[in-house]
């Protein structure tokens, strides 16, 4: 059955260790890496989008191009006079990677500002993806507006997607973090949680403890992702585990979850088969960190 897939955040300018102390440029964002997964690995009758705003300037034009070359739609992506896309650089330590951002001017944060354009996106959409990074760079009156759109969403029985994906460094103020991740999660259907960072910033003791919680917000499905651990999935009355897939070497764990996050759902939407959808995005993980940057050519990847 066809079906449009609506991704909702920054995309930025990412720079990557090169050979020769060099540098390489790509694109990548959450919720843009979210998207680059599900679109290889949707059935070819689905459309993937993403949403949000850029520039009108070269770096703008080729961030556009770049996402089109992937097959991701961007006829619902704003442009803006004055802005341009946010740029971050890796920095990586035996595999583990930090991240040096330069944001000031993103396009990305008035994303919302234009609500009607952001309804007919929703509204035009099957699934909708956003994450915590997305509720951060916006001001609080656009994460109101954008949390009105999803709940109009999820009450009308779209699947609405949600990544905490809690980044301390946007926020201004931990409890205003804590409540924006809590209200997100009460716009979404399907939560999709890293456990250290629920342990870190919400207390959890557990997994069962994270689950409990957002479960208790009114969401119906969750996939706890916890790393080498594994995922733990909770949809209606089933718990199941899911191991983590075998990796030798471990290269750029940059988009480690948000590939996770894009091949669960590619499955998961095609199939209703949350524990096979989840084998294959530990796969598909497994396949990304060994390889340098966020997203990984699809010959590289499993099928």
């Amino acid at each position: 059955m066809a079906g449009k897939l609506l991704a909702i955040g920054e995309c930025m300018v990412e720079l990557m260790q090169a050979d020769g102390g060099l540098m390489r440029k790509s694109f990548a964002g959450d919720t843009f890496n979210t998207a680059y997964y599900a679109r290889l690995f949707l059935p070819a009758d689905w459309s993937v989008d993403y949403f949000t705003a850029v520039g009108r300037d070269m770096i703008s034009d080729e961030m556009l191009a770049f996402m089109e070359g992937h097959g991701v739609g961007t006829g619902q992506i704003a442009r803006i006079e004055g802005r341009a896309p946010g740029l971050y650089m890796i920095h990586l330590n035996d595999g583990e990677r930090s991240f040096s951002y330069w944001r000031s001017v993103s396009a990305a944060k008035l994303l919302a500002r234009d609500a009607d354009r952001l309804r007919k996106a929703i509204e035009a959409s099957d699934v909708i993806v956003f994450s915590g990074i997305t509720l951060a760079i916006l001001s609080p009156e656009d994460v109101d507006t954008l949390l009105a759109e999803l709940r109009r969403a999820k009450a009308a029985g779209k699947l609405v997607a949600f990544d905490p994906n809690i980044r301390p460094r946007l926020w201004d103020d931990a409890g205003r973090m804590r409540e924006t991740i809590t209200d997100g999660a009460r716009a979404a259907t399907l939560v999709m949680p890293s456990f250290d960072d629920e342990a870190t910033h919400f207390g959890d003791a557990s997994i069962e403890a994270t689950i409990d919680r957002y479960r208790a917000l009114g969401v119906a499905d969750l996939v706890v992702k916890d790393g080498a651990e594994g995922a733990t999935l909770a949809f209606g009355e089933d718990v199941t585990h899911v191991p983590s897939a075998r990796v030798e070497r471990i290269v750029d764990t940059t988009s480690a979850g948000d590939s996770f996050n894009g091949g669960f759902l590619a499955r998961y939407v095609a199939t209703g088969d949350a524990p096979a959808s989840a084998r294959f995005a530990a796969d598909l993980a497994a396949a990304v960190i060994q390889h340098h940057g966020a997203l990984v050519a699809s010959d590289r990847l499993p099928g």
